[in-house]
């Protein structure tokens, strides 16, 4: 499941217990990208803190299902399965269109991004760049989204969301995690802030 030991649910006391109780889903499973802190709790708290606060927040005004899209291509860029493999499955359950999802993420695959509108599409853009090329970056880039209806906080949304998915894939493809044993498309979507639980 990965390089390094982990320490299982069953195994777990202290503190590391109950940040894998904040963050279980069906029948106590933890997803291995959390299980891969347990040597380093404080990791695992400061991980799970920023993925539900860029990611699922009640204040954020793009669409759930667009956040996971950029996940999802951020991870394609990455050549990072785990993450697209757990967050297509979150993109799939949200847009409740599983022709829909696969058009999108052939298109990702092909830096094709028609199926989505064209604001969303310079979003998808402005994530290629920050992904691959962060400082060719330049406020033309920012200038494209507002131009096409983004507002500056969305834009701060996208750049989040980008900027957690290539710190959760160096994570993953950094430590050899896998997907063995978990759960796919499972995430916290209570708007509580405190609660991590993965429905």
């Amino acid at each position: 499941m990965s390089w390094i030991d982990i320490i299982p649910f069953e195994k777990a006391q202290g503190k590391l217990k109950k940040l894998y109780e904040r963050v279980t889903g069906p029948n106590n499973n933890v997803d291995n990208i959390m299980l891969i802190h347990s040597l380093r709790p404080n990791t695992m708290e400061g991980h799970m803190a920023i993925y539900k606060k860029v990611l699922h927040h009640s204040d954020n005004t793009l669409p759930k299902w667009y956040l996971e899209t950029i996940g999802v291509y951020v991870s394609m860029l990455n050549h990072c399965q785990y993450c697209v493999d757990h967050h297509f499955e979150g993109l799939k359950r949200l847009l409740n269109d599983d022709d829909k999802a696969n058009k999108i993420k052939e298109g990702l695959a092909k830096n094709s991004f028609e199926i989505v509108s064209k604001a969303y599409s310079e979003g998808l853009k402005y994530a290629e760049k920050l992904t691959l090329n962060p400082s060719k970056l330049k406020q033309e880039d920012v200038n494209k989204l507002k131009e096409n209806g983004i507002s500056d906080a969305e834009i701060l949304e996208i750049n989040q969301v980008v900027s957690y998915f290539n710190y959760a894939n160096r994570t993953v493809l950094g430590l050899g995690v896998t997907t063995k044993g978990d759960i796919l498309g499972l995430s916290p979507n209570s708007s509580q802030e405190d609660n991590w639980k993965h429905q």
